[in-house]
């Protein structure tokens, strides 16, 4: 089971240094007396984050209060920066005294700090610049690395042993939030379940005291997970206690029938260990660079072309899911590729000139060159296509997984934090080589990279979660290093931003996660 961050958890908090240069005066007998505000766009509303401090007679202010903001690596954070001479006395802004402003995003600093860009007003392009810095608030992360077992587990059900696993949740308000989750450690009363590698402050909040209920259960295909048993602890009890700590597993409904119940079976911490490691934003503005490829499922069950019902029709009033889907992915993780240009293939369709069926292809049939400038690049090469080739199938993963392995190995040679690889696919429906497809997984995720499927359509996209987890290949006999898959359906998504924020929401941990096991520090081999 996937072991993501809660949601709307923040990567990080950081703070925004702002400077700039030939700011133009608003007096006749005086300089400007410059202040910056900083906005974030929330629906269609500007809301101010915060404001700098006001400095007198100066067209070239370094400010030296910052502002600070949380980050999320999985929104397009819209940013604006209004810059006014200002009256010290009063902080009042008004239009009259505006000297500027600039729009981004707040990924751009991020991922180039520090950024310099020119100040417009009223349209008007301007000599005046401001520059943009960031610094993360907290540098170092405190992360938890801990093993759990479990023994004399209850059985749920009269045939075979207990298939169980661990939740961990917090409470939220008047809530208990699910945080952490365990696998599911098949027939076995007595489990021992993989390390978890989490943040203490997504575990605990940052309150070391803070209650965090763990239950244990007996799980169920069909998703109606039955409750073998619940304790309560904290992280400081955790700390305190180590390895060897234990706790009985209590069931509710067990505890009034039964008057002579015990518990149902007991949870031991069996490996503790609490540590600092870098952070996403280490690894991020000492040059790590994010490439992504694209892959989109040409199979004849997306539906003809040309008919309305196709999830690859286009001339809609709307974009099709598929467009919807690469537009919100694509604008939010462009801004930590330089280049932001995209491999981008097609599998499961007959192809020109032949027409013989591919698994794997660019979508603008350049062989050697497969890339698409932006994402508009990759809307318009994938509209292109579409009148070029012949929907057919089947369904299969593996080619297109193992290839961007191939680019992914290429960079894990150099033993560098130079460059992570994501995998981006669109599918409407379940894999036909399921096999194949586990093997490629569990062979990448010992290397820099992250598989993102998307679901389109109204398929039934079960078989898909087994790959979003800890998986084992049984053909060669090996689990995987770490989780490198998330799966989410678009229909389940309220909007094309709430699917970037799903299916991105893990990438931070990954990254952490692929170069704290190899000891790989921020900036190590990259070259400047």
């Amino acid at each position: 089971m996937s072991q993501r961050l809660l949601c709307g958890e923040p990567v990080s908090r950081v703070e925004v240094y702002i400077s700039c240069t030939k700011l133009k005066k608003k007096d006749i007998l005086s300089k400007s007396d410059p202040c910056c505000l900083m906005y974030i766009q929330s629906g269609d509303q500007w809301k101010e984050v915060g404001r700098t401090e006001a400095l007198k007679n100066n067209p070239n202010p370094q400010f030296q209060k910052p502002i600070e903001v949380d980050y999320f690596f999985e929104e397009s954070q819209k940013i604006r920066f209004d810059v006014y001479d200002i009256d010290s006395k009063t902080m009042k802004v008004t239009d009259d005294d505006h000297l500027g402003f600039v729009e981004m995003t707040l990924a751009e600093i991020v991922a180039s700090s520090p950024v310099t860009k020119t100040l417009t007003l009223k349209g008007k392009i301007l000599e005046s610049q401001i520059t943009l810095r960031v610094e993360e608030v907290n540098k170092q992360q405190e992360i938890l690395a801990m093993t759990f077992k479990a023994q004399r587990l209850d059985k749920k059900d009269l045939i075979g042993k207990t298939d169980s696993f661990l939740t961990f949740s917090r409470r939220q308000h008047d809530n208990w939030q699910v945080v952490l989750k365990t696998e599911v450690a098949k027939n076995d009363q007595n489990p021992t379940w993989r390390p978890l590698r989490v943040k203490a402050s997504q575990l605990c909040g940052g309150d070391y005291d803070n209650v965090i209920k763990v239950d244990a259960y007996d799980h169920d295909s069909l998703g109606k997970h039955d409750l073998i048993g619940t304790f309560e602890t904290n992280l400081r009890e955790m700390i305190r206690d180590g390895s060897g700590k234990q706790w009985p597993l209590i069931n509710p409904k067990k505890v009034q029938k039964k008057k002579d119940y015990k518990d149902s079976g007991i949870v031991i911490l069996s490996m503790f260990e609490l540590s600092k490691t870098s952070t996403f934003l280490d690894y991020v503005t000492a040059g790590l660079q994010i490439g992504v490829t694209i892959a989109i499922d040409f199979t004849g069950s997306n539906g003809r072309v040309t008919s309305p019902e196709s999830l690859h029709h286009v001339g809609g009033k709307e974009p099709n899911a598929y467009m919807r889907a690469i537009e919100a992915v694509g604008n939010v993780i462009q801004e930590y590729d330089t280049d932001k240009v995209f491999p981008v293939y097609g599998f499961g369709a007959k192809i020109p000139p032949k027409m013989d069926v591919s698994h794997i292809f660019p979508i603008n049939f350049k062989t050697n060159t497969p890339h698409c400038s932006g994402v508009r690049g990759v809307l318009d090469a994938y509209k292109t296509s579409l009148s070029h080739l012949e929907l057919f199938g089947p369904t299969n993963f593996a080619p297109i997984i193992n290839q961007v392995a191939k680019f992914a190995a290429a960079a894990q040679v150099e033993r560098s934090a130079r460059n992570y690889f994501i995998l981006l696919i669109l599918t409407d429906g379940v894999i036909t080589d399921i096999q194949d497809t586990i093997h490629e997984v569990v062979a990448a995720s010992h290397l820099p990279m992250s598989i993102i499927i998307v679901g389109i359509g109204g398929s039934d996209f079960e078989p898909l979660h087994v790959l979003d987890g800890d998986i084992e290949d049984k053909i060669a006999g090996t689990k995987s290093r770490r989780d490198i898959v998330q799966f989410v359906a678009f229909r389940d998504c309220e909007t094309p931003a709430s699917l970037a924020k799903h299916v991105l929401a893990e990438v931070p941990r990954q990254v952490c996660e692929y170069y704290s096991m190899y000891g790989i520090q921020p900036g190590q081999g990259v070259r400047r």
